[in-house]
């Protein structure tokens, strides 16, 4: 990857207002399986710093690679795209 360059990933938070300024975000990705070439989906989950603590659960948004802010925490809340019902 080149410098300079931040990968950037929309999804939908799973988890919210359990631990303070943290979401959990599933990202959805299409991916061919190598032998029968069916074509499954994939759920990644990314930890993102939520520093105003404005997402629910349910939220479609948009998260951006940041510098490690925890262990396991690595991405920052770049917009909230569309909110859930309640």
């Amino acid at each position: 990857m080149s410098v300079g360059t931040k990968r950037s990933l929309q999804g939908v938070v799973v988890s919210a207002q359990k631990t303070p300024q943290t979401i959990v975000v599933a990202v959805e990705r299409s991916v061919r399986h190598p032998l029968y070439n069916k074509v499954m989906r994939k759920t990644d989950k990314y930890m993102a710093h939520d520093a105003n603590n404005e997402c629910r659960i349910g939220d479609k948004v948009t998260i951006s690679e940041t510098k490690p802010i925890s262990k396991r925490k690595a991405w920052a809340l770049v917009t909230v795209d569309e909110r859930a019902q309640d």
